[in-house]
């Protein structure tokens, strides 16, 4: 897979390695010229000269041929600084130097004011960040009318293979075209088109040309082993499961953005969700969402509870999902938990309408909710819930962080987040506020 977003290499060798055998490759990851131009052409009608950012831009294959065929005025941004003098050079040898500029800084943490760009673009990159990660970071930074244009990996298959679903669970956990989808729409976008990479993006464009320079790698230079080992392993899992997964172009608009008849998916519901506190009058209508989408009363008795614990209940982070005439209809609660005495945020309940599923409701509700405790200073996240939807939010196992439940659980359904990845995560046995009777 494409790691162009990961820094310059210091003292890990294996990092070190990594860079060695993919230096000066055709490309760093699925994708093709081919399918370039064909999600450029998708992509348009767009400005004469329009300005794009390409986010994770490696050597800038994609770059060059944006500035070169479209006239696009391209913002180049990577974390590998050889990867952006390699862009620089190639274009300036092009005569492409003035339509390209080159910014060494992380995808998620981009220095540009909003409305920057007609269209961003991130083949093989979004990975390095996540999908819900850039799909939040980057909404901004459109203009009235852009696009975003980005690869995605997803499962093809309902049931992915055991060893296939165990490898990606473990490097980048994949979702479904339908759950990728659905954190588009909640998180502000509408799908215009999805298009698979063809078989052909995968061997001829990448794997082949990256085989034969693991066949020419020294073993003795340090990290080598570890790499070619890591690189084997991936191609091996594409040989025998590939039908199981595969990269996908995704292209899309803001829901501001007025639908044309070119568009791909004219058969999609679009709701616009406004995601907002509570206040004291949604009290009753959040009561009545949890117990429409509960069987029993429990849940709703349990947020009362909670609403009068000064030791649990945070202002500002119980956030429920609004339609335009201000129908609550979507809800999340983060309250006050604790790992082994250091204070932390329980996900739960979260519930949407039953007439409302599948709509985006609940996902722009969560994500609200982590927002503003994110923006309050909270750092982890912990949720009680099914391991095949908090992924898309930036769960995984807490047992990763050393983290435990005070019952027995599975352990891919008790899930924790770090909302700052630069602050120390506790681990140890979670505490929750006592409305939870656990």
């Amino acid at each position: 897979m494409n790691n162009d977003d990961t820094p310059t290499p210091g003292g890990d060798p294996v990092t070190q390695a990594f860079f060695t055998l993919h230096r000066d490759l055709p490309r760093q990851g699925p994708g093709s010229d081919a399918t370039t131009r064909h999600a450029l052409e998708t992509a348009g009608p767009l400005p004469e000269h329009p300005r794009v950012l390409d986010a994770g831009c490696g050597p800038g294959r994609s770059a060059l041929l944006l500035a070169d065929e479209a006239g696009a005025h391209v913002t180049a941004v990577d974390l590998h600084q050889p990867y952006l003098d390699s862009l620089a050079a190639e274009a300036a040898r092009r005569g492409l130097d003035d339509r390209i500029t080159v910014v060494n800084c992380s995808m998620d943490r981009l220095p540009f004011p909003d409305h920057s760009f007609d269209v961003i673009w991130a083949e093989g990159s979004v990975h390095t960040i996540g999908f819900d990660v850039a799909l939040r970071a980057w909404r901004r930074l459109l203009a009235p009318g852009g696009v975003l244009v980005v690869t995605e990996m997803e499962w093809t298959v309902p049931n992915p293979a055991a060893p296939v679903r165990a490898y990606w669970e473990a490097a980048y956990p994949l979702r479904t075209h339908t759950a990728n989808t659905d954190a588009a729409q909640a998180a502000g976008y509408r799908l215009h088109a999805h298009r698979p990479l063809p078989e052909s993006d995968w061997w001829d464009e990448y794997y082949t040309p990256l085989t034969q320079r693991m066949e020419r790698a020294d073993p003795q230079h340090p990290g080598m082993p570890q790499a070619l080992a890591a690189h084997r392993t991936e191609i091996d899992m594409r040989r025998e499961y590939g039908g199981d997964y595969n990269y996908a172009v995704y292209i899309l608009r803001p829901h501001d953005h007025t639908p044309d008849t070119t568009d791909a998916t004219e058969d999609v519901t679009v709701t616009t969700w406004t995601a907002r506190s509570e206040t004291t009058e949604d009290i009753p209508a959040i009561r009545d969402i949890l117990l429409a989408a509960f069987p029993t009363a429990l849940e709703a008795d349990i947020v009362d509870a909670l609403r009068a614990d000064p030791k649990a209940w945070i202002d500002g982070l119980s956030m429920v999902a609004a339609t335009p005439d201000g129908t609550a209809t979507g809800y999340a609660l983060l309250t006050r938990c604790h790992v082994e005495g250091v204070p932390a945020l329980a996900l739960a309940p979260c519930a949407v309408l039953p007439s409302a599923q599948r709509t985006g409701a609940g996902s722009a509700a969560i994500r609200a909710a982590l927002d503003a405790a994110r923006a309050m200073g909270e750092n982890l996240v912990l949720v009680l819930g099914h391991a095949d939807y908090y992924p898309r939010f930036g769960f995984t196992p807490a047992s990763r962080f050393g983290i435990r439940a005070p019952f027995e659980v599975p352990d891919e359904a008790m899930m924790a987040m770090a909302l700052d990845t630069t602050r120390t995560v506790p681990a140890g046995t979670i505490q929750y506020p006592a409305a939870f009777g656990v």
